[in-house]
């Protein structure tokens, strides 16, 4: 989402963005086929298989926190109606940190 929406805002030529978005589009079916490719030597209980599963998760909650704070929710925040009602700003903050915390509930059971 966030890459696309990055392509479509630089106003490249058609040429870069259609080579942009074969890339793109090709990405998940090329990762599936890597994953059919080793699923005969993987072994997901190794401990650096473990590592690389970590890491791979954080950096794309990492991802995921960023996309939301960044592009979506500060547009939001800095409007200025926003900025001038506390009283909304103040029920902006509860009802994102209410949505958090929702959210991380509902990943203890993921």
């Amino acid at each position: 989402m966030g890459l696309g929406s990055c392509i479509t805002q630089a106003k490249f030529k058609r040429l870069s963005v259609t080579i942009m978005g074969l890339f793109f589009a090709l990405t998940t079916p090329v990762g599936i086929g890597i994953g059919i490719g080793i699923t005969n030597v993987y072994d997901e209980s190794s401990p650096t298989a473990l590592i690389v599963e970590g890491i791979f998760n954080a950096a794309s909650a990492g991802i995921l926190i960023y996309m939301a704070l960044v592009d979506l929710l500060a547009a939001d925040f800095m409007n200025p109606r926003m900025q001038n009602s506390g009283r909304l700003r103040l029920g902006s903050n509860l009802s994102l940190l209410l949505g958090a915390g929702c959210m991380s509930l509902l990943a203890k059971w993921a």
